[in-house]
């Protein structure tokens, strides 16, 4: 019988990595165990993106070629795109996920032949979704592109299965429009969150929960903990793909308190998880120290950079220090 062995693969750096080689060599660890236990590696992409107005298109296809996503794999599928749309913001425009930004990832997935695309979205603190559209500029935009929208707090719903469990919720609702899609692709703009440390890729699911289901803000996912509910709910969903604005972020008192923070990229990967963890060493956080990263790598997707191959753009010439709360509880984010 093999000794308990005291690490987690998937959040780990490779100089860890090699530590606990040498322990499951040292424990007599075979094969078999390694493979059963051993998580498999992903890809994510960093693309350089200055501004708004710089190719934000022609970024995301080429993240697509990267990540091996081909024209083949898009045509004829129907694309569901769910950005981070929280509060109605015309002062304050780094809340939530540029309208441009959105224009351009569906002009993306439309120039690969996608059979449709739509956007999706269920604002958590605002009950009237179409005054944020409004007011964040997206309706405009989505009107002039041609883009149809759903209201995820109002869709029709079913029930299904909790395919996770770190709640105590065995059945969540979940709007049918996503059963009308082929892929659902996440977002999410890049900023800091004042109870999670960061709110990104996996967090942005919060906004498929529909308000008349859940409440506002969530009340009834917010009990069951935020962690494990974004956990759960991506589990259950399982996006197809994550397309993050960090081209400008938001630091310290976020989800919408905090400040706009200049990055100009965009990061993209199949793998939830491993998309967080790259943003997380953006923005000179540590992905193993947010929980709900921590949960999910078990299960969802490896953290750990040594499983995570990074396309594009080094972390090292891209990470900036994005400010926190001032309060002693949120140095642990720390990397």
């Amino acid at each position: 019988m093999h000794p308990v062995l005291k690490f987690d693969p998937r959040t780990m750096t490779r100089r860890e990595w090699l530590t606990a080689v040498g322990a499951v060599t040292a424990a007599g660890v075979g094969a078999a165990w390694l493979s059963r236990h051993w998580p498999q590696s992903t890809e994510t992409f960093i693309g350089r993106t200055p501004n708004y107005n710089s190719s934000i298109r022609s970024v995301v296809l080429a993240g697509m070629k990267e990540l091996g996503i081909t024209r083949r794999e898009i045509a004829g599928k129907s694309i569901m795109l769910k950005p981070n749309l929280v509060e109605p913001a015309t002062e304050a425009p780094h809340i939530n996920t540029n309208p441009i930004f959105i224009r351009e990832v569906a002009e993306a997935f439309r120039s690969m032949d996608a059979r449709e695309v739509f956007v999706a979205e269920g604002p958590g603190h605002c009950r009237d979704t179409y005054l944020v559209l409004d007011e964040s500029g997206v309706g405009d935009l989505l009107r002039d592109a041609k883009l149809p929208f759903v209201d995820l707090n109002h869709d029709d719903v079913d029930v299904v299965r909790n395919a996770v469990r770190r709640t105590t919720l065995k059945t969540i609702y979940l709007p049918r429009s996503l059963r009308r899609a082929d892929m659902v692709v996440s977002l999410p703009k890049m900023k800091t969150h004042h109870w999670t440390g960061a709110t990104l890729s996996m967090k942005n699911f919060f906004g498929v929960m529909p308000g008349i289901c859940y409440g506002w803000p969530k009340n009834v996912l917010h009990r069951e903990g935020i962690n494990e509910s974004v956990v759960d709910i991506v589990g259950t969903v399982k996006p197809s793909l994550a397309i993050v604005d960090g081209i400008v972020g938001m630091e310290g008192d976020g989800p919408i308190m905090g400040e706009a923070k200049a990055m100009g990229v965009v990061v993209m990967g199949r793998q939830l998880p491993a998309v967080d963890a790259t943003c997380c060493r953006l923005m000179k956080l540590n992905p193993a120290r947010i929980d709900y990263l921590k949960l999910a790598a078990d299960r969802l997707g490896p953290i750990g950079e040594f499983w995570i191959k990074q396309r594009g753009e080094s972390i090292m010439s891209e990470a900036k220090t994005f400010k926190l709360l001032d309060d002693p509880q949120f140095a642990k984010y720390r990397a």
